[in-house]
């Protein structure tokens, strides 16, 4: 069932707007991005050995912080991280094993290494698999027509507003490519908050520097000043509200206290990290707007609405604001057992709420809903993040 209905705030109408994101290297984005690369990983082992996608929900990773004594020009590590890898998979079919435990710390390291490339695998991280086989009720539901494997509720909107498009793209700049090559000391732990407070802007940044990068507290805060430079430049070519930027405001140069690590995230020695506690799919916080609190990283791309519902969401939201909407938001419920396109209910909310982009909505919302195997690809091929 699809239903529409009219948007009757619209986010900048809202004296107050939060907006967050945790880098790419957070303790929680760490964890998101080691569970779906565990899950695209095993769905192409799957499909190579029996040309489809078993059961697994590998979204249960578990990071504990290690400890560390960071100093200028190196460090010593006291205890590595330890990560936890959790949750089900298929690890037997038609009596062939598949080495699940095998391909997932594998994944994880793979991943770490992107993600923290500062960080010493051999000896800075522990990793254990825990991962277990799936049910059986479960598993049957891959035999039949693709069917839910939960009762969940997906959500997206669109557009961005100016405050959520400054901390995405912020991060993104700062965990850049040409960013790191220009500035290799900060790392990839890089947290921004955003609050709007009627027509002024309040940007908070945290970024982690890496310790082998910076010769002293000279050094520290000479590059901490150029970065903060560069942060307000980009901030001004996106906005022309007037604004403050905070970079690292816990740093305490008389006392020797600044935010130094050995490998670029407070993984290493301060923060935890879990997976589903950071960024929604879209790749922010937004206690503004309609938010699932589902984990969707490491979740089956085929059958698990928790994660492709998010996804869909998301997509279909975009394509009506393409058409000609000010401000959309859709909100989709499964059933467990039922078609995966058959939706208990699929909301749009729109704005202008006019007869033509009506139609429209229902006919973008009906034609997402028969393309869903494309987003499953695309998950799997790594073009979606969810995270």
């Amino acid at each position: 069932m699809i239903s529409i209905s009219q948007v009757t705030e619209h986010i900048d109408e809202q004296k107050i707007e939060l907006v967050e994101r945790k880098g790419i290297g957070h303790p929680d984005s760490i964890c998101d991005g080691i569970a779906e690369e565990i899950s695209r990983v095993l769905c192409k082992k799957y499909l190579e050995e029996f040309g489809v996608i078993l059961h697994h929900n590998v979204d249960k990773i578990l990071l504990s912080a290690g400890e560390t004594i960071p100093k200028f020009g190196g460090g010593e590590i006291i205890e590595p991280i330890y990560i936890v890898l959790a949750g089900r998979a298929t690890k037997e079919l038609e009596n062939i094993k598949i080495p699940v435990d095998e391909f997932a710390l594998q994944a994880a390291k793979n991943y770490l290494k992107k993600a923290l490339p500062n960080l010493d695998i051999d000896c800075g991280v522990v990793i254990d698999s825990k991962i277990r086989q799936g049910s059986i009720d479960l598993r049957n539901l891959f035999k039949k027509e693709i069917l839910a494997n939960d009762t969940s509720f997906g959500v997206g909107y669109a557009p961005l507003s100016e405050l959520e498009s400054i901390v995405l793209d912020l991060e993104r700049f700062l965990n850049s490519p040409r960013f790191k090559e220009i500035h290799p000391e900060l790392g990839s732990d890089i947290k921004v908050m955003g609050l709007r407070d009627g027509n002024k802007l309040k940007i908070t940044v945290a970024g982690a520097f890496v310790s082998k990068y910076v010769a002293n507290l000279e050094d520290y805060l000479s590059k901490k000043e150029e970065i903060y430079g560069k942060m307000k430049k980009f901030i001004e070519e996106k906005t022309e509200k007037e604004f403050e930027l905070f970079f690292n405001l816990a740093d305490n140069p008389n006392e020797g206290s600044v935010y130094l690590t050995i490998c670029g995230s407070s993984c290493e020695c301060g923060d935890d990290g879990e997976v589903g506690r950071g960024n929604r799919v879209n790749g922010l916080i937004t206690p503004n707007r309609y938010m699932s609190l589902e984990a969707a990283a490491g979740k089956n791309p085929k059958t698990h609405t928790g994660k492709i519902y998010n996804v869909l969401a998301e997509e279909i939201a975009r394509e009506v604001y393409n058409f000609g909407a000010k401000e959309v938001y859709v909100k989709i419920l499964s059933q467990i057992g039922k078609p995966i396109k058959e939706p208990l209910i699929l909301s749009v909310k729109i704005s202008p709420f006019e007869q033509e982009l009506i139609s429209k909505a229902r006919e973008i919302a009906k034609d997402k809903l028969n393309s869903i195997d494309e987003i499953t690809k695309k998950i799997i091929e790594g073009k979606i993040s969810v995270f």
